[in-house]
């Protein structure tokens, strides 16, 4: 790394000249937890360009501790870094933890309506682990503010809310609200249990699977407030119900299901299943999973999963150590196999040659 702190080469990220923003990328991708620091900080002192850009890093690293820095960001008085803040909130919204969560909905009182109120009501919906602060928002001494939890609750149908709002059937304010989203609550976990009862029913091999499409394609259409269900009957004793529920997780896409897909993929006793979770994590495009496709690459009725999985990954940084394994995997003799490994390794080959010439570069300036 150059002479230079991290906190100079942050500092950088706005800098006129390419090399010196190229270098300073590189030493924030690279930086770990110091670079993290750094760029909050600059979130809270730096000039408003430098402030966007810091947003953008952030959103870029993924790291859940640059979650209430970048709430705060909500409140700027201008609306380019407001803009900013909102960007990469929704960009890592599948890792924003509960603390990060409840700063964001503790905003929602003071901004009753307009532009603001909009932006917290759509990153609220956007971040899993907005129900709980939202919860306990309904025990808010203010009427309106329980409302307010309420209204949103009830947008987001979210399992984990019931025994909220049960515990607030005694306050008159959101009582009416409580009933009409319990009662949707009961009537989805109603229809994602009949179906799936139904499915266990079916015999024989080609009447099941087409039964398993069929269910799919019936609970589809819930979309997230099924997610949580869902993640439970990744447990069922029936394969072809495990399946189901993969197949559902994948398409809704919800970060929440990365955690107990990866469990089926690593552990579960039925290929099928593990197939159906590899195909849905590929979806979500996560890089928890990394490992997990590496390791199914040698097993057959994977492997053409597990490419297909790596190549969707989003941080397509994470997979630079295994650049020689892509580059062998382009002469496979599947196709598919190649073709995927074609795809990585054409990605890490344009990192690579961005960080050579910012390199090189830096070298002929210091």
């Amino acid at each position: 790394m150059s002479k230079e702190t991290i906190e100079t080469l942050v500092s950088e990220l706005i800098h006129e000249e390419d090399w010196r923003r190229m270098r300073a990328t590189a030493a924030c991708v690279a930086g770990g937890p110091r670079s993290v620091q750094a760029l909050i900080e600059a979130l809270r002192s730096g000039p408003t360009e430098l402030k966007k850009e810091a947003a953008a890093m952030l959103a870029r690293i993924k790291d859940p501790h640059a979650g209430v820095a970048l709430v705060k960001l909500l409140e700027h008085d201008e609306e380019t870094v407001r803009n900013a803040g909102s960007a990469a909130l929704e960009q890592m919204a599948g890792v924003l933890d509960t603390d990060t969560a409840s700063v964001l909905v503790s905003l929602l009182p003071n901004n009753p309506e307009g532009s603001t109120r909009q932006v917290l009501t759509h990153l609220i919906g956007a971040i899993p682990t907005s129900v709980l602060p939202l919860c306990e928002m309904l025990k808010h001494p203010e009427q309106d503010v329980q409302v307010a939890a309420a209204l949103m609750l009830d947008q987001l149908l979210d399992p984990r809310s019931i025994d909220a709002f049960i515990d607030a059937m005694g306050q008159p304010a959101v009582r009416d609200i409580a009933v009409g989203t319990l009662k949707k609550l009961s009537a989805i976990r109603e229809r994602i249990d009949e179906t799936f009862h139904t499915l266990r029913d079916v015999e024989g091999a080609s009447e099941r699977e087409e039964a398993r499409m069929a269910a799919v394609i019936d609970l589809l259409r819930i979309g997230r407030p099924s997610v949580e269900i869902l993640i439970e009957y990744l447990e069922d004793d029936d394969w072809l119900v495990r399946e189901a529920a993969a197949d559902l997780l994948g398409k809704i896409g919800d970060v929440r299901a990365v955690d107990p897909l990866m469990k089926r993929l690593e552990q579960d006793k039925d290929t099928g299943v593990k197939e159906l979770a590899i195909k849905a994590l590929g979806l979500i495009g996560d890089a928890r999973p990394t490992q997990l496709y590496l390791d199914a690459i040698p097993i057959r009725p994977l492997r053409v999963y597990a490419m297909e999985a790596l190549a969707k990954i989003k941080e397509v940084g994470v997979l630079q150590p295994h650049k020689e394994l892509f580059d062998r995997l382009r002469t496979d003799r599947d196709g598919l196999v190649a073709y995927n490994a074609g795809l990585i390794a054409d990605k890490l080959e344009a990192i690579t040659a961005m960080e050579s010439q910012s390199s090189q570069e830096d070298h002929e300036n210091d």
